[in-house]
């Protein structure tokens, strides 16, 4: 495969979630055993191993283990990332621990994900942490969610197991906010309906994990209509020639902009007219999310970092008062009255937060709103106010000006991750 046709390829991020002996890492190695996407000599590497241990099977869990090993002994990667591709698609794995007490790596693993691909022991059905990763994948807006009903091969490959768990969870799931949840019978160990069809399970007709992930329509997960593009930096060149350019750098965060678009820059609220866009050194017509461009306006507006360039007919809220869905990352509790700073798109500023209107409990996904202790992988939704007036959106309808990070200002650690309701 040339360089181009890699470069031009359509990219899914997806995470995965399970209990402890799930067959978490045995699926991750299994995908990548079976799409070829392991060198010769990892694969002798662990199958050495495998035969030293006295294994039956190939274990593909070792391709993982490594960095899963690192991470119980403290060791900074607490999210282990992988990449692969196949000759339709390139992925980026994000394997995120399935403990209670590593939600918030959950939460950063899976912020960026198309899919979560939620793993359940036929053995043992839907559990706690199943009931917890999928409020997680809701929470976060995860379009796709793919339940794979894993080890199959140890209930004989029972068609009325897979059928009890699909409604299971089907049944505590209507009570969450998620599009899109596909089921999958699955062994990773032996390989059945990963990437190959199984032999033993005829009984279902549906799509291998490989084969979904390869397909997903994920055109659509980004918003494709609200154009919001926060400004990174101003550029004016110190080039005689070009004295009088005055351009707005970025990321398009969502929709489309065209030249000739009438829009209006905040803080301010003035309007103008986008006369040029431009990607590198030439100028295009359009810039759609998540293209990175400079955008000159018709008229000198007083805009900086922080700012944002919106349509005139489609604009975003503004307010200094906001509620927050927040997953705290400090190992510090949350203090009620307290000042954070407060990082939201390309705006940085600081916030008071004025109470917590409700907690979660994760395990019955009740709200508690009695407990206002916020504490380490803690989720709850906080009343903010900030110092001055925030531009954004739901994180219902749009991910990037819906989300934002909070900061202890003494420390500079980022403790809380947050989605604007």
């Amino acid at each position: 495969m040339d360089s181009s046709t890699y470069l031009d390829m359509e990219l899914l991020r997806f995470t995965t979630a399970g209990s402890v002996d799930d067959g978490k890492s045995t699926l991750i190695g299994r995908l990548l055993y079976d799409s070829k996407a392991i060198f010769q000599d990892q694969l002798e590497a662990i199958e050495r191993a495998s035969i030293k241990k006295g294994e039956e099977h190939v274990n593909l869990a070792l391709l993982t283990d490594g960095l899963r090993a690192e991470r119980e002994q403290g060791i900074t990667i607490d999210v282990a990332y992988r990449y692969f591709h196949t000759p339709k698609r390139k992925f980026i794995i994000a394997d995120t621990p399935g403990h209670i007490q590593y939600t918030r790596n959950m939460v950063t693993g899976a912020s960026t994900a198309n899919a979560a691909v939620i793993l359940v022991d036929a053995r043992h059905g839907v559990i706690e942490q199943t009931i917890r990763h999928a409020y997680i994948a809701s929470l976060l807006r995860i379009p796709h969610v793919i339940v794979c009903v894993n080890k199959m091969d140890l209930v004989a490959f029972a068609e009325e197991t897979f059928n009890r768990i699909q409604k299971q969870f089907m049944d505590f799931s209507a009570n969450l906010d998620i599009q899109d949840v596909r089921f999958i019978p699955i062994s990773a160990l032996l390989g059945d309906n990963v990437v190959d069809r199984s032999k033993s399970m005829d009984w279902y007709q549906g799509p291998t994990l490989m084969y979904l992930l390869e397909n997903l329509y994920i055109s659509n997960d980004n918003n494709l209509l609200d154009a919001r593009f926060p400004v990174q930096y101003v550029i004016r060149p110190q080039i005689t020639a070009f004295h009088d350019y005055r351009g707005y750098g970025g990321r398009v965060a969502s929709g489309t902009f065209r030249v000739g678009d009438k829009v209006k820059v905040l803080p301010s609220g003035f309007s103008s007219t986008i006369k040029q866009i431009d990607f590198g050194a030439e100028s295009i017509e359009s810039a759609s999310a998540p293209q990175s461009v400079t955008m000159v306006l018709d008229d000198d507006l007083d805009l900086s970092r922080g700012g944002m360039i919106v349509p005139i007919e489609n604009g975003v809220s503004q307010s200094q008062d906001i509620d927050v869905m927040v997953c705290w990352l400090g190992e510090k509790p949350m203090q009620i009255g307290g000042k954070y700073a407060l990082k939201h798109t390309t705006n940085d500023l600081r916030c008071l937060v004025k109470d917590v209107k409700y907690k979660v409990n994760i395990n019955t996904l009740e709200k508690d709103y009695d407990d206002k202790s916020i504490g380490l992988n803690d989720i709850a939704c906080l009343s903010l106010r900030t110092t001055k007036p925030l531009f954004f959106d739901s994180y219902r309808k749009n991910r990037i000006t819906g989300s934002l990070i909070i900061i202890d200002e003494a420390t500079n650690i980022t403790v809380g991750a947050g989605m604007i309701q």
